[in-house]
């Protein structure tokens, strides 16, 4: 159902009024950017903790990359490396390093920390797991000098020079520090960025303190990175952030489309506040719920199957998202040219889902109303636990849970704190999770889908096909983008034919709201919103936050 100011959301108002005097509401114009990037971090860690959204957020301002994705044209542009070579054979790439970067704790950095930052995903003393199925086309990193590396790789894989290049530079000062604690290295962060980590509170904000040492401001053509000080906050209520917009508490806010056709009227809008519709060519990643495929239930691929025909995604993009979307048909976005066109969505029928479970002996034996069978010699009852991080998915899953209870199968939604959430992730302690991935432009199924990811990569659903496993472990030396994508469709299919997932839907818009102090030139940049390139009308100087 459909969140509203109703007498029954009394304590919804008293948390926004208590948030916004939390903000210390401050004058319409000052130094700082107030954005919300959702739920707190789980850790500020790069390399235990590599794929946490919120942490990326935050990390994205503060560490930086040998090469970076132009936002406009996606074509790789100098960063901390200002050139670089790939050799004929493309199992060898050299980077020549700026010689004017600094840590923003003012310590040189050099090809040590390039090193360094590769090595440390396979040093025992860090726990570097998740992120090795992406670094294991490289081989080593060798230091020609203080200010060239060479990174080796083992085999052609094609993303090679991609994960060279992408790969954030850490300190190796820092890390190696000796007498600090895990804990210090979760909420403490050290780059080489256009913003450095100012202060961290817990269940508050994040604040970045613009790096007036960034070697990016002595380029006259910079037009990046205008705010002196970016204050992130975890408001996870899209009440809660809306109201936060309207109030100036927050100057920045991606919406849903609920919130953009439900919760923009008044009139603050078109005057303090605007909302944006907009298109762009970014990759969009996708909501899904994860089944544990270890359990006895779960195991069963029919099972999963009749569970997706409990979805009533039609209904959700209706009621909950205005038709602004669609229901989605698997892991690959479907503007991107990895996407197989023929697959078509899983419709909602709960005739033939209650049909597949009896086929695989599933009945209402006690008279309860919930399915059961046995399975290894003991009677078990169609009931799990759905763990959601996000108050504002709730109402998807209660609809999903309403529409199981109607057959026999008992969906138990349990909100859970993003921290504990990811903490029952990584144990492999759940029956079915809901979350989201992001997309890239060049799909690679490896970190999620292959067999070797389920211990030491993104693969917690425990999910494993060995015809998928070749075609991955193909498709990653193929150089021929066509080929590629044509390999990759049948990947593509494999796995939806699998149910692994139920993935809701797909969107080609992107949707948000800003403060009508924010100057910006367009809604949007080819492949990013473009929030680095924002400034402020007016840059009085008063209370920063």
């Amino acid at each position: 159902m459909i969140q509203n100011y109703t007498l029954k959301n009394k304590f919804l108002l008293l948390l926004i009024v208590l948030i916004a005097m939390s903000c210390n509401q401050r004058p319409s114009q000052n130094i700082a950017f107030y954005m919300d990037i959702g739920n707190e971090p789980s850790s500020l860690h790069p390399i235990n903790q590599p794929f946490d959204g919120a942490a990326v957020r935050v990390r994205e301002k503060v560490l930086e990359t040998l090469v970076k994705n132009s936002l406009e044209t996606y074509d790789w542009e100098p960063s901390l490396a200002t050139s670089w070579e790939i050799s004929e054979d493309k199992l060898t790439f050299i980077f020549k390093l700026r010689e004017d970067v600094y840590w923003h704790d003012g310590e040189k950095f050099t090809a040590e920390d390039v090193k360094f930052s590769f090595d440390a995903f396979f040093d025992e003393n860090f726990n570097g797991a998740a992120m090795r199925p992406l670094l294991d086309g490289i081989k080593k990193v060798e230091i020609i000098d203080e200010y060239t590396v060479k990174f080796i790789a083992k085999d052609a894989y094609y993303k090679n020079f991609d994960t060279a290049a992408g790969l954030d530079i850490l300190p190796k000062h820092f890390y190696e520090q000796k007498g600090k604690s895990k804990g210090f290295f979760n909420k403490n962060l050290v780059g080489t960025g256009p913003y450095k980590l100012d202060i961290y509170k817990r269940g508050n904000r994040v604040v970045l303190k613009r790096n007036d040492k960034w070697w990016g401001f002595k380029d006259p053509e910079n037009k990046q990175h205008n705010f002196e000080k970016i204050v992130q906050r975890f408001v996870s209520n899209s009440n809660v952030n809306i109201e936060m917009l309207k109030k100036g508490s927050l100057d920045f806010v991606g919406m849903s489309p609920e919130m953009y056709m439900k919760r923009t009227s008044g009139p603050e809008w078109g005057t303090k506040v605007h909302k944006v519709k907009t298109k762009n060519k970014s990759p969009k990643g996708y909501n899904f719920i994860g089944w544990n495929l270890k359990h006895p239930i779960l195991k069963d691929r029919m099972v999963r199957k009749a569970l997706y025909h409990l979805v009533n995604r039609k209904l959700m993009v209706e009621k909950f998202e205005y038709g602004l979307s669609e229901p989605a048909v698997g892991p690959v976005y479907h503007s991107s040219p990895y996407h197989d066109q023929s697959l078509k969505p899983i419709e909602y029928d709960p005739k033939l889902a209650l049909k597949i479970l009896r086929n695989r002996g599933w009945s209402d034996s006690d008279g309860d109303n919930i399915l059961d069978k046995v399975i290894d010699g003991k009677k078990m009852k169609f009931s799990l636990t759905l763990l959601e991080p996000s108050e504002t998915f709730l109402k998807y899953d209660t609809v999903f849970k309403e529409d199981a209870r109607k057959v026999g199968v008992e969906l138990n939604i349990k909100q859970i704190e993003w921290n504990s959430f990811v903490k029952l992730l990584d144990e492999r302690k759940f029956d079915a999770v809901r979350l989201a991935w992001s997309a890239s432009v060049d799909w690679d199924p490896k970190q999620i889908w292959h067999s070797d990811s389920i211990n030491g990569g993104s693969n917690f659903i425990s999910y494993s096909n060995p015809k998928l496993d070749k075609i991955i472990e193909e498709v990653r030396y193929e150089h021929d983008r066509e080929k590629r994508i044509e390999k990759l469709k049948v990947a593509e299919r494999i796995i939806v034919n699998d149910y692994p997932y139920i993935w809701f839907t797909y969107k080609d818009i992107v949707l948000y709201g800003h403060t009508d102090r924010i100057k910006k030139e367009k809604d949007s940049l080819n492949y990013s919103v473009g929030t680095t390139y924002w400034d402020f009308k007016s840059k009085m100087r008063k209370e920063a936050y």
